[in-house]
């Protein structure tokens, strides 16, 4: 067990404009003109060359041509720069940019070095400041960037035109942006994209020009605008043939024309998604909130971007039955966008609280028992997660992970019990209050975990010895495994779908015997999930004749089938998932299903690289390095 919290109780040291600090409850819950930094100890940053206590960066300004043919992003980016008196220099974070001047708001030429490049980390990018508050950097973002993703029109759905998006957490935006590429250090921004005509550019803030304006040569250009500090991570850019429908008054939906009905059917509880997000933690403090359905080679479920989350197209299913991850990517505009997690090491701030709140939010959209059902379906999640970490005593089941840890889902469902378990224990009144109040008095500012357990202790706690003992908060955010007072919610729907695999596995009854009507995404996912992982071929042939498993249009259900069908080297399934390892993007789906195949050994390594040579310029950069890694 590792503990920070005293250094914690010792004050967190926050760096802002002395407004700031003093300003009233109330008023430091609006969006700062300059947002503070945290320079306590657990919050240094390892993965950025950049050191904000000497000079940062606190606005953005880009002005950028996209060209489809070479697959680049070239002009500037004006960044407005914030020094301690005599600092001589600021350091960026740069990856694989080719950087061709730095001049000041003048014009005046600036003193530049790029240093010697990090594998994952890229590169320094070191600008004399010559006492300019403002630079300029001219560049180009080569092809190759690990936060773009360029498709040719064959892998859109419209299949006629291109289309480009970036994917910037954790730290890939610096192979486009080149800023302080790090959570802590929070910044507003301006772009203009300029981009070919018959396409649409959207960003993760205003949109100043919806229909964009003339820029010659066959080009037009869309103007943005965020007047309120993010993490840079979280600045987000998407071009193509885009439509746009409203849901709502300050909701809509962006997607490829022939995308956009089954996008906005999908999506049809959006605006009163945020309505009852509203009434659990305060207001929305974001303007609109719209999503844009990407191209299946989107490696995430979703991307919380603010003002637009990025979604994968995987989730619609025709039954609105995976909605739970808009309310997932709508809960990190509190949880992530508004509080951040100061380093990657802290993520579960963002991922637990986030996973906690989705649940919150289903429950006051669908009801107690949908709620109770997928916690009680990531508790089977968590415990495969945990036995593939290594067991209860592996270090990647802390919660304040160490960089470079691979925690799976670890972060989201471990993190989302702990506040679920501080819940019960503190009653739902108490604790909901507490974190509304928490979300006010942080918002705009990053957190460490550290920050967080002296926050709880101070409001909540408030010295009382048998209530901290009660809680366990150590033993929860630095200790391995499951501290022993874990909450866990136990679903009737999920006990029923237990009967039909026990009739399945264990009575011999057939497949199309079986009561499965009406089953929604999870439940099929329950049942798929407990199988027994050893299952004859008549098994799994009646299984996929009853069911259509193999070939079912819902990405959920289809990967955890294959997934078993592989542990089971049925030769039936190969052909779908050939498929499908070359018709989705999504990380989640491909990381279980390569995995599996490499744990049969030849035969599975055989199938694997065989649809790895096809997919794997299909990809994105980040998911190929995850594939990549498992295949060695």
């Amino acid at each position: 067990m590792r503990s920070l919290v005293a250094a914690a109780c010792a004050g967190l040291l926050l760096s802002a404009a002395p407004a700031a600090l003093a300003a009233p409850q109330s008023q430091r819950a609006a969006a700062p003109a300059v947002a503070p930094i945290l320079t306590t100890p657990e919050a240094k940053d390892a993965m950025t060359y950049a050191r904000p206590e000497i000079a940062r960066v606190t606005h953005v300004d880009l002005d950028l041509a996209v060209d489809f043919d070479q697959q680049t992003l070239s002009g500037t980016a004006a960044l407005s720069v914030l020094a301690q008196p005599g600092a001589k220099e600021i350091i960026l974070d740069s990856e694989n940019l080719a950087v061709t001047r730095v001049t000041d708001d003048k014009g005046r030429a600036l003193p530049w070095t790029i240093g010697a490049a990090e594998p994952e980390k890229g590169a320094p990018l070191t600008v004399q400041l010559n006492g300019a508050k403002r630079i300029i950097v001219h560049y180009t973002a080569r092809p190759g960037a690990s936060a773009l993703q360029w498709l040719p029109p064959a892998l859109t759905a419209g299949k006629k035109k291109p289309f480009l998006f970036s994917q910037g957490q954790a730290i890939n935006n610096r192979s486009w942006i080149p800023t302080q590429d790090s959570p802590g250090i929070r910044q507003t921004w301006t772009a203009r994209l300029v981009v070919p005509e018959d396409l649409m550019a959207v960003m993760s803030a205003e949109r100043l020009t919806p229909e964009g304006e003339p820029a010659g040569d066959g080009r037009r250009a869309f103007r943005f605008a965020m007047d309120k500090p993010v993490p840079p991570y979280l600045i987000a850019l998407a071009v193509g043939d885009l439509a746009f429908r409203p849901l709502g008054p300050r909701t809509g939906v962006y997607a490829e024309p022939s995308m956009l009905d089954r996008a906005a059917y999908e999506l049809a509880d959006t605006e009163k998604m945020v309505e009852v997000a509203e009434k659990l933690y305060g207001p929305y403090r974001w303007g609109r909130y719209d999503v844009l359905v990407l191209p299946p080679a989107f490696p995430y479920g979703g991307m919380e971007n603010p003002t637009l989350t990025f979604l994968t197209p995987t989730f619609l299913t025709g039954d609105r039955s995976n909605v739970n991850l808009v309310a997932h990517e709508l809960a990190h505009s509190w949880s992530g966008n508004l509080v951040t997690n100061a380093t990657w090491p802290d993520g579960w701030l963002n991922e637990g609280f986030t996973s906690y709140f989705e649940n919150r939010i289903m429950e006051g959209m669908y009801g107690r028992e949908r709620a109770v059902l997928e916690a009680d379906l990531d508790w089977d999640v968590l415990m495969r997660e945990i036995e593939l970490a290594g067991g209860m005593d592996a270090p990647a089941t802390r919660l304040r992970g160490d960089d470079g840890e691979e925690s799976g889902q670890i972060d989201y469902i471990k993190g989302s019990l702990f506040l679920r378990t501080l819940e019960t224990i503190l009653g739902r009144e108490r604790w909901d209050a507490y974190l509304t109040s928490y979300f006010n008095r942080h918002a705009f500012q990053p957190q460490t975990t550290a920050g967080f357990l002296a926050d709880l202790r101070q409001h909540v706690v408030k010295g009382d010895k048998a209530l901290e003992e009660k809680l366990q908060l150590d033993k929860w955010a630095y200790g391995t495994g499951l501290p022993d007072n874990a909450v866990r919610l136990h679903s009737e729907a999920l006990a029923a779908v237990d009967a039909q695999v026990k009739a399945f596995a264990e009575d011999d009854a057939s497949a199309a015997s079986l009561q499965t009507k009406g089953w929604s995404t999870q439940e099929w996912l329950r049942f798929v999930g407990n199988l027994p992982r050893a299952l004859s071929a008549e098994k799994l042939a009646d299984l996929d004749k009853a069911f259509n498993l193999s070939r079912s249009p819902n990405a959920y259900v289809r990967s955890a089938w294959l997934e078993l069908a592989i542990a089971n080297r049925w030769e039936p399934a190969v052909p779908a998932l050939e498929e499908f390892l070359n018709s989705v993007g999504r990380t989640l789906f491909l990381r279980p299903l390569y995995r599996e195949l490499k744990e049969q050994g030849d035969w599975g390594m055989a199938i694997a690289k065989r649809a790895y040579a096809t997919a794997r310029d299909t990809y994105h950069p980040n998911t190929a390095s995850t594939i990549d890694a498992i295949l060695k």
